[in-house]
């Protein structure tokens, strides 16, 4: 049988966008799923558009975020919710992410070719349209030297377009405190665990609706924390393939 898989949305006054992406799922992702929407609040906006087409599509499910405000927890708290032998995929309410690549992405992992499979706009074939050019310079910055010298197996660290196998969402600590900060820190971690990661190119469309809750200078700190960890893990790759020093 085939794993289930599970789609995790974090919503917060996503009204304006949340009956188009819902379409979109059911349109372009063909793999059997269930989508979770994680709210904060029962008053979220989002909200009563989600109960007016719910019977539309009988697989989606809200979801009260009780680990605390914001999109981390809202994150954590689908995670939890997500089947032990399951998949599960992060996808933004906004229509940034794209959904034609999942069904890719589920071939990967179910078939035991990988455990992390990252949406990368910065390899061949992907692409970013819109959104603040300091975010997408530092965003690229941050992938591409990664990728080249501290040996991560993606071009795109900081996307959080990615899709899990839920026993390494489970095996490996959240210490991540805030933002998009997450899926950085997982895929540090999975790569110097030895988990299989790959990529494939997708495209990244800046949102038309609502508004973003990317906050590029308070969460800087916390990225530049889980980037200077790949460093440290590459370092310590390298020492111990070259063993002890010489004592002659």
């Amino acid at each position: 049988m085939s794993p289930p898989l599970t789609l995790v949305m974090p919503v917060y006054h996503e009204q304006e966008n949340i009956a188009r992406v819902l379409a979109e799922v059911e349109e372009k992702i063909k793999t059997p799923h269930e989508t979770i929407v994680v709210h904060d609040t029962d008053d979220d906006p989002t909200l009563p558009v989600v109960r007016e087409i719910m019977p539309r599509y009988p697989t989606l499910r809200t979801l009260r975020n009780d680990m605390g405000r914001g999109v981390l927890n809202a994150i954590k708290a689908g995670f939890a919710a997500v089947p032990r032998d399951g998949i599960v995929v992060v996808v933004m309410a906004d229509l940034s992410d794209d959904l034609a690549v999942v069904d890719r992405m589920y071939s990967l992992v179910a078939s035991g070719s990988c455990d992390l499979v990252c949406g990368s706009r910065y390899m061949r074939g992907g692409r970013q349209i819109g959104g603040p050019r300091a975010k997408s310079f530092l965003s690229r910055l941050a992938g591409v030297t990664l990728h080249a010298l501290a040996g991560l197996p993606t071009r795109d660290a900081t996307n959080s377009f990615r899709m899990y196998r839920a026993s390494l969402i489970h095996a490996i600590p959240i210490e991540s405190r805030g933002g998009f900060e997450l899926s950085l820190e997982l895929t540090v971690k999975a790569h110097a665990r030895g988990y299989r990661i790959a990529e494939l190119p997708s495209t990244w469309r800046d949102r038309t609706a609502g508004e973003s809750r990317f906050k590029l200078m308070a969460w800087l700190p916390s990225y530049l924390r889980w980037y200077l960890l790949a460093f440290r893990h590459a370092h310590l790759r390298t020492a111990k393939r070259q063993g002890p020093p010489s004592t002659r």
